[in-house]
Parts: C-alpha cells; sequence; structure tokens
C-alpha cells in the first residue's frame, strides 16, 4: 500500500513538471533559458533552481550516509562543499567582470583549443555522473521498497525524465525547478518537524554525535571539502551556466541566497542519519531500509518523496547543460531544438546504462570529480584572481596531476596503485591525494606564471 502510495504521489509531481514546461520554446529559450519573450530568469528563479539542482537526490543520502557514520562531523564536511555557491560566485563575478561569457571563453583565451577540451572533457564527466548517480538513487529506493523493481523504475524515470527536459531544455528546467523546489521543501520541513518532535530526539545529542564508526574520518573529510571548495563549482557546469543567465547584480545575489538555503537543507537531511545512529539502528539499503523501521510511514514517504523530487531537479538541468556543451561549446551537433534533444537522449541513455554497473558507493563520484576539478584552483586563483599569464605547460601539468589524483583515488583498490598510497583509511587516502595535487599544481603555475 504505502509503494502504490508513492508511486502515485512520484506520478502526480513528474505530471506537475510536465505542465510547468514550457508549452513553446525557442532555440534560444532551450539553450539559453530565456522566455519567449527574450526575458532572462528573475531573481527567486534563479535561486530555487540553482539550490534544487544542487540538493540533488545523491547529495542528500551522501550528507546522511556521512552522518550515520560520522556524526556531525560527516554531515558538516558534506555541507562544506556548499560553500561552493560563495567561490561559484567569486568566480562567476571576475568572469564576468573580464567580458567572458563563460569559463570556456576565458580558458580559450588563455591556452586556446587544448585548455578548452581538457575542462570540457572534465565537465562531460561530471554530468553523466550527475545523471548516472541520480537514476542509480532512484533504483536503489525502488529496490528497497519492493525488491528487484529498481531497474524498471530507473527506465521509467529515464523515459519521463527525458520527455519534459527534451521539449524545453533549459527554460524547461528552470520552470520545473520552481515547482520541484517547492514540493521538495514542504516534504523536507515536514519530515524535519516530525524528526524533532519524536520522543527522545535530542538537539544536543545530534550536534555532538560521534556516529558509528567515530568523528575522525568526517574531521578528515571536513578538510578536503575544503581544499576542493574552491575548483568545485567552476567543475559543475549546472552552477556554471546559471551564472551568466540574468544581470551581475541579480546573479550575486542568487548566489548568495542559494547558499544558506542549501546548507541548511543539506544540515537539515544529515540530521535523520545521525538519529539513526544514535538510536543504534542498523545500516540497510543506503539508510532507506533504516528509515524504513524506524519512522512512522508518513514521515518516511515525505523522506522519499524529497529524494525522489531532488532526483528529477537535477536529471533536467544536467540534460540541459549536456546540451549546451556539446552543441555550443563543442559543436557536436547542429544549434537546434533536435541537435540539443539528440545529446540529451544519448546522455540519459548513457547514464541509465551506467547504473547497471553496480558501484552503489556514493560519495566516490564527489571525491573523484572533485579531485579531478583541483587544476583549476591555481589556475583561477593565479590567472583569474591574480590577472597573471600562465603558460599552457603548466596549466597541463595542473590538469594532468588532478586527473592523475582522481584516478589514483578511484583504482585505490588496485593492486598495483595501493602501492603508492600510504596505509590508512580511504578518506586519509583522499587527503593526501588532494594535497600532493595541489601542491604540484601551485608549483607549476607559480613557476609559469608571468605579468600580464
Amino acid at each position: 500500500m504505502q509503494t502504490t502510495l508513492l508511486v502515485v504521489i512520484f506520478g502526480v509531481i513528474i505530471v506537475a513538471s510536465l505542465l510547468a514546461a514550457p508549452r513553446r520554446v525557442s532555440v534560444d529559450g532551450f539553450f539559453s533559458g530565456k522566455s519567449d519573450s527574450g526575458v532572462a530568469p528573475g531573481l527567486w528563479v534563479l535561486v530555487l533552481s540553482q539550490v534544487t539542482t544542487w540538493i540533488f537526490a545523491r547529495s542528500l543520502m551522501n550528507a546522511a550516509i556521512l552522518g550515520y557514520y560520522y556524526g556531525i562531523a560527516g554531515t558538516l564536511a558534506y555541507a562544506a562543499y556548499y560553500g561552493s555557491f560563495l567561490t561559484g560566485g567569486f568566480i562567476v563575478g571576475h568572469l564576468r567582470a573580464k567580458g567572458a561569457g563563460s569559463l570556456q571563453d576565458w580558458l580559450g583565451v588563455q591556452f586556446g583549443t587544448l585548455g578548452q577540451g581538457t575542462y570540457n572533457l572534465v565537465i562531460g564527466l561530471r554530468l553523466l555522473s550527475e545523471v548516472f548517480a541520480n537514476l542509480l538513487v532512484v533504483g536503489l529506493i525502488f529496490d528497497a521498497l519492493a525488491g528487484g523493481s529498481g531497474t524498471i523504475a530507473i527506465l521509467i524515470v529515464s523515459v519521463l525524465g527525458l520527455a519534459y527536459s527534451a521539449w524545453g531544455g533549459l527554460s524547461a528546467a528552470l520552470r520545473t525547478d520552481v515547482v520541484q523546489m517547492l514540493l521538495f521543501l514542504v516534504a523536507l520541513t515536514l519530515a524535519f518537524g516530525a524528526l524533532v518532535l519524536t520522543p527522545g530526539f535530542s538537539l544536543t545529542a545530534v550536534l555532538t554525535a560521534p556516529g558509528a564508526s567515530g568523528p575522525y574520518n568526517g574531521w578528515i573529510l571536513l578538510v578536503v571539502a575544503a581544499l576542493q571548495v574552491f575548483s568545485y563549482p567552476a567543475h559543475d557546469p549546472v552552477m556554471m551556466d546559471r551564472g551568466f543567465l540574468a544581470d551581475k547584480d541579480t546573479t550575486r545575489r542568487s548566489f548568495l541566497h542559494a547558499f544558506w538555503i542549501s546548507t541548511l537543507c543539506i544540515l537539515a537531511f544529515g540530521f535523520f542519519g545521525i538519529q539513526a545512529s544514535l538510536v543504534g539502528a542498523p545500516y540497510e539499503g543506503q539508510l532507506i531500509g533504516t528509515w524504513a523501521g524506524m519512522f512512522p510511514p508518513w514521515v518516511f514517504a515525505l523522506l522519499v518523496i524529497s529524494l525522489l523530487v531532488s532526483a528529477m531537479s537535477t536529471l533536467d538541468s544536467a540534460l540541459a547543460s549536456s546540451a549546451r556543451l556539446a552543441v555550443e561549446e563543442l559543436g557536436l551537433a547542429t544549434r537546434s531544438l533536435m541537435g540539443g534533444r539528440i545529446v540529451m537522449v544519448v546522455v540519459m541513455a548513457l547514464g541509465a546504462a551506467l547504473t547497471l554497473w553496480g558501484n552503489a558507493t556514493l560519495f566516490d563520484a564527489v571525491a573523484v570529480s572533485g579531485t579531478a576539478s583541483m587544476f583549476l584552483t591555481p589556475v583561477l586563483l593565479i590567472g583569474l584572481v591574480g590577472a597573471r599569464r600562465i603558460p599552457l605547460w603548466s596549466y597541463l601539468t595542473a590538469f594532468g596531476a588532478a586527473v592523475t589524483g582522481a584516478f589514483v583515488y578511484f583504482a585505490r583498490g588496485w593492486d598495483g596503485v595501493a602501492a603508492f598510497l600510504p596505509e590508512g583509511h580511504k578518506y586519509e587516502q583522499l587527503l593526501v591525494i588532494c594535497c600532493v595535487v595541489l601542491c604540484i599544481g601551485f608549483v607549476a603555475v607559480l613557476a609559469g606564471a608571468r605579468k600580464g
């Protein structure tokens, strides 16, 4: 009965998304998000779109899972990534001051097609991981609710999400983001209120919780997040795309509001994981099975709805950014509605296919892509903010170090790779990798930097 009700509610959300999508769309609206009359999105459309596309299903599960294992330290570590709205807004402000229309524009001026190509490779992989990870969470939810139905749910969500995304592109993503974010906020607020009012809930206990595995690795992850938070937003095309849709003042304020709203939401969801560890609940099905036994059915339903809504909201934006990347930056298809839609179909199909791979370690995608993006930290700080000319060899050295570091973390279980890593927990190894990547990047960039 509960599963049927959740399916019906999710169906209503999809229908609402379809109704919110524009009936007609121009090529410019499809790729740049403008209305039929050419009007840019307003402040709160941008804010809600920024928040809902960054509070994706994987993020909510990561916050809760890290909270379960490492207590408040784990949740704070993941929440620290949402400082990306502050660093991302800072980067966008400097890019626009230089007259750039995107990060690719600036990289092209500085490093030519090779600079753009290496960056586009990283963000292409990032977009694909977004589609994969959110579909994976959908599969995990329905496997927990009705064993064995996850693959079917993934296929259904893929088709329906693609339907309205491919119809309206970025203009559809912006409009549906508003509807989806409002639904998400209602569901999360009600669920969080129920959590706080649960007999035995203690805010002091949550804020001092050690987690099921102790807080040490949570604090390690917090340091990792601090090292990655400058470059992390720059490799997320969904955030970067929204930095160039409206005027500078509206954009600046949208990043600030998105920061505090998204951080509060992530912390709130993390509390559900921390509470599970405090009551000694067993870890089942990426916490989905755990919550099913912990909370009343209606609270569990709200948590699941929050996850499903966040998955849908991220999928449409990831597809819209994929279309813009492939068409406007890479020139792989014509700048037409058909060209953009073909790209969306390909990306959604690849993302759905990757869910068959079987890797359900959700934080790994964040760690790998975050490490790969770290070549941008010295390049942007010294080249963009410091206005220094950086030679191509310095850029490529920083890029090579970051991509190698990401691969090493991904392949840390391989015997040939493990031999180069220090003994310790995987997050301790990640911290070492990040420090080495940054050191190599800064040395290379500083060695070659000259006054512009």
